[in-house]
């Protein structure tokens, strides 16, 4: 009798909790299993788009002119609906123009051509050094909001990525609050079960990035343990499945990565272990890194963990860092890109994420790129003459096609397709 009535009180605390969650049971994309995700940092502004942030991520030291920019990628606007002038100027004497990514419209061309060249989906880029401020975190809703709209609109997987770089001490509550915010004012994952809302292992899935590394950040291991017990075990806003972001060598605890032994204690709770890889390697080093992958895959599997390694076009920031060299790891008409592609395929990648969509600043920007960037003080990562502005976007489609075997796979990088 006791056991009966103990059985019945379980399956109703499991129905007050179901019904207390505030997650579809399910989603068009059921599984990251097979996809190619990007990156979104959605974080571009300019004066008198509506933001109030003025030439945001696209200035340097408080400055936008020739001789002082944060880019090193100058995108292509030709097909946008709305742009704004910069400071800037063409080899023919031409404005330049650039988009803000707080416009709709802007958001609504990226999804377009997600969907054109078959990229499967993004994670939008949540920091949460901008969501504690009122412009900062006005700007992260509309963007995320748009992106939200137009991933339903063209079928893409969409998630959210907390970013946890610039999080001070104690500042899991403030990520806690801000996932609270957005499930209530937009409703992340409860617009049925055909919404676009990225799900793993049955539930809605979200990235948490920044997690064991060692670069003197303010929180540490407690932090991240608070915040991904509260999105797998909250009895109404959890119930999640959460990837992690992790330093490049965190299996070993190597290099760039904490040296405290609880940090695999905590990647256990995790469903899906990230490791991060943008200016690790070139293209010469890799083939030697690439067995790192195969070796962090059979560490996953031991532990009954999900894996997805980061692949990145090429690297450059010298306009952000002018000391440095500028394309320091070169795109190579794709064969670097290529080369992470299929290594990652063969060391048993089954996921893969790309750093990044839009991040022009850093140079790893799939999105279509302006040939002839402008000139002057400032210089631009510009592709070879015989690649075309959309290679990267085309690249991408076709890797997930790879991936999941909808073509054979291909050893050597697939020659563009020029229009």
């Amino acid at each position: 009798m006791k056991k009966q009535v103990f059985s019945i009180l379980l399956l109703l605390l499991c129905a007050i909790a179901y019904s207390q969650q505030k997650h579809s049971k399910t989603s068009a994309f059921k599984s990251y299993k097979g996809l190619v995700i990007a990156g979104y940092q959605g974080w571009f502004n300019a004066p008198g788009d509506g933001a109030g942030r003025g030439w945001n991520h696209y200035l340097s030291h408080g400055k936008f002119e020739p001789g002082s920019t944060n880019i090193d990628i100058w995108p292509d606007v030709s097909e946008y609906k709305k742009t704004y002038k910069s400071p800037f100027r063409l080899a023919d004497g031409s404005e330049a123009y650039l988009y803000s990514s707080f416009d709709a419209s802007s958001t609504d061309m990226h999804f377009k051509w997600m969907q054109q060249y078959g990229i499967d989906g993004v994670f939008v880029q949540r920091f949460i050094a901008d969501v504690q401020r009122g412009t900062g975190r006005n700007h992260n809703d509309v963007v995320l909001s748009n992106a939200l709209k137009y991933a339903q609109k063209y079928h893409r997987a969409i998630s959210l990525m907390y970013d946890l770089s610039g999080m001070r001490a104690g500042g899991d509550s403030l990520v806690i609050k801000d996932w609270k915010h957005l499930i209530d004012s937009m409703k992340l994952t409860n617009r049925g079960n055909n919404q676009t809302w990225l799900y793993h292992n049955g539930k809605p899935l979200v990235a948490v990035w920044g997690v064991g590394f060692n670069d003197n950040r303010k929180y540490g291991l407690a932090e991240a343990e608070r915040i991904i017990d509260f999105l797998k075990n909250d009895p109404a806003y959890g119930g999640c499945t959460v990837l992690l972001g992790v330093p490049t060598y965190w299996r070993d605890f190597g290099s760039d990565t904490e040296k405290d032994p609880h940090l695999h204690d905590l990647l256990r709770k995790a469903d899906i272990i990230h490791p991060w890889f943008v200016g690790r390697f070139n293209e010469t080093a890799y083939p030697v890194f690439q067995s790192r992958i195969a070796g962090d895959i059979a560490w996953c599997k031991a532990n009954r963990i999900d894996y997805v390694p980061t692949i990145f076009p090429g690297f450059s920031w010298h306009n952000m860092n002018p000391g440095s060299i500028q394309n320091q790891i070169p795109r190579n008409r794709g064969h670097f890109y290529w080369k992470q592609i299929t290594g990652a395929i063969k060391s048993g990648a089954d996921m893969l994420y790309v750093a990044m969509f839009d991040e022009v600043d850093e140079g790893t920007a799939i999105l279509k790129v302006l040939k002839n960037p402008p000139v002057g003080l400032s210089t631009f990562v510009a592709f070879e003459d015989d690649i075309p502005n959309d290679y990267y976007l085309y690249l991408t489609g076709y890797a997930g096609k790879m991936l999941r075997k909808q073509v054979p796979f291909q050893e050597n990088v697939p020659p563009p397709v020029h229009k």
